[in-house]
């Protein structure tokens, strides 16, 4: 009998080693797992520069421990940052341009205000075109310490001809987040017929702090010296430039994307976002997809690094959801 056992337990054993290493339904954290990766990242950037800036956008259930509102912040976690961005807090958590639920706003409030409270900058995004809609979430953000762009495209394609002179317009030199007291959220340069015209076209606001793609829609990169120019303000401070990086999901229009994936999916790359295409779900805790944005000379981080940002806006933190509810 006991040999039946044995055997038995050796069978079980090898079919558990046996079993996909991609099931992500067996007892993941994945609220953890995408503080892991942030953390990895940050870690990996500020051994290079320690001053590098860290700021994931949403997923800002990640500040407490076990994600709840009442929770104990996550230290570990916050240390690694030096903001949180957070999308339609006052506007556009719905429709653009319409007020976000006040439940939805407390919500969001509960854990902005940790993760401030605990030093870090809170930038928010909110979606409104309406000028009384604008100067109201610029004011109501400022009131609560926030630094605030209202975006009156949900595209994120152009610089607002509203308000002018843009909230706050200041000729400081920026040298840390925490002397940011406005930004530009420009991430799609389509609009913009050459990289030279984006450049020019940026160089002459006053923004204290940019966020932008590491390519223009041609594909290239920014250099060094463009991203050194952007830089400049156009009342001759000096500002924080920003790079957008999405890390919980593919676009397969990056330089990355292999066209194999199109024919047969890696393991760790998932379904087409249905309501952003050319984006696709990945299975972030795996190490072939956290490889290809940090931790080695031909990752995006290290790209972004040599190009000569300040630091990266990390995009898609609340892809754990989407795990979180695959595997109920």
């Amino acid at each position: 009998m006991k040999n039946l056992i044995f055997v038995a337990t050796i069978f079980m054993l090898l079919m558990s080693c046996e079993k996909d290493d991609n099931d992500f339904s067996d007892g993941i954290d994945f609220k953890q797992e995408m503080r892991d990766f942030v953390i990895g990242i940050s870690n990996s950037a500020k051994s290079i520069n320690p001053g590098f800036i860290i700021i994931p956008q949403n997923g800002i259930e990640l500040v407490t421990i076990s994600g709840e509102e009442n929770a104990m912040p996550d230290t570990a976690y916050l240390n690694a940052i030096d903001g949180n961005g957070q999308e339609d807090l006052l506007y556009g958590y719905d429709n653009d341009n319409e007020a976000t639920p006040t439940n939805e706003t407390e919500y969001l409030l509960s854990f902005l205000e940790i993760s401030m409270n605990s030093g870090n900058t809170i930038l928010v995004t909110d979606y409104c075109s309406t000028p009384s809609k604008i100067d109201n979430s610029y004011t109501q953000n400022s009131n609560k310490k926030f630094i605030s762009f209202a975006a009156d495209q949900r595209e994120l394609n152009n610089i607002p001809n509203y308000p002018s002179p843009i909230f706050r317009n200041n000729n400081d030199n920026i040298n840390s987040l925490e002397e940011v007291k406005n930004f530009l959220y420009l991430i799609n340069p389509e609009k913009f017929s050459t990289k030279a015209i984006f450049v020019d076209a940026v160089t002459s606001t006053n923004y204290d702090l940019l966020i932008l793609d590491l390519f223009f829609i041609d594909g290239t990169e920014f250099s060094l010296a463009e991203i050194n120019q952007l830089k400049n303000k156009f009342n001759g401070g000096k500002r924080l430039v920003i790079c957008y990086l999405s890390v919980g999901e593919a676009e397969n229009y990056r330089y990355y994307w292999q066209e194999s994936w199109n024919i047969n999916n890696p393991s760790w790359l998932g379904d087409e976002n249905p309501e952003w295409k050319e984006n696709f779900k990945v299975k972030f805790w795996q190490n072939e997809w956290q490889d290809i944005i940090y931790g080695n000379e031909n990752s995006y981080l290290k790209k972004i690094i040599n190009s000569g940002f300040d630091g990266v806006y990390l995009d898609i933190i609340d892809a754990f959801e989407y795990y979180e509810t695959a595997s109920r």
